[in-house]
């Protein structure tokens, strides 16, 4: 053999070699350019995460009335409540309660007491996200029940003043969302 025939031989694996990583690289930028766009697909959108906290306008709720916003894809009930809701609500702290937790995500742990699911300190005000915590129905408000609160009729769940379950097959009290006051006449939700 000569050494042209070796200079070709070493010419060809050099170029075969070439060949290979240059595949390989290509098929492991087109895999990670894939992989990217199947995992990027998961974030949430630009409108949900717009969505994940919101201000609302409290200034035009009467008391005793409710306004309801959707926040999250959900409804959340925004209570102005009467002196007589707040205290049917703190006469009831004492009771049996199915579900002992205030579910309050602004009071981690916090047992199940009015003043622990109510957004001030006077009780005034009660945000829930407005979900029998059941399978997941919206219950009717305005006094609907026996506790003078809310009422799932899908499945005969009954909540007081406070929104906590006390009757039927819900495991949980209605949900507190992270809320607070931006000011008198406005919530912040999330």
């Amino acid at each position: 053999m000569s050494h042209a025939d070796d200079t070709a031989g070493d010419h060809g694996a050099t170029r075969r070699d070439f060949l290979y990583y240059a595949t390989a690289g290509a098929g492991a930028v087109a895999a990670g350019a894939a992989a990217w766009t199947l995992i990027n697909q998961m974030n949430p959108s630009a409108d949900v995460q717009a969505l994940s906290s919101i201000q609302v306008d409290i200034s035009g709720v009467a008391e005793g009335t409710q306004l309801t916003v959707k926040w999250l894809g959900k409804p959340v009930f925004i209570r102005y409540r009467t002196a007589e809701e707040i205290e049917a609500a703190r006469a009831d702290d004492d009771a049996a309660l199915i579900d002992p937790n205030a579910e309050n995500a602004n009071k981690p742990d916090a047992p199940a007491l009015d003043a622990n699911r109510a957004l001030d300190e006077e009780g005034k005000w009660l945000v829930m996200i407005g979900v029998c915590t059941h399978l997941g129905c919206v219950p009717i408000g305005d006094g609907a029940g026996d506790y003078g609160g809310w009422f799932c009729p899908c499945h005969g769940s009954h909540y007081d003043t406070s929104g906590r379950i006390r009757r039927g097959p819900a495991p949980q009290n209605m949900h507190v969302p992270i809320a607070s006051f931006l000011d008198d006449t406005t919530i912040q939700l999330g």
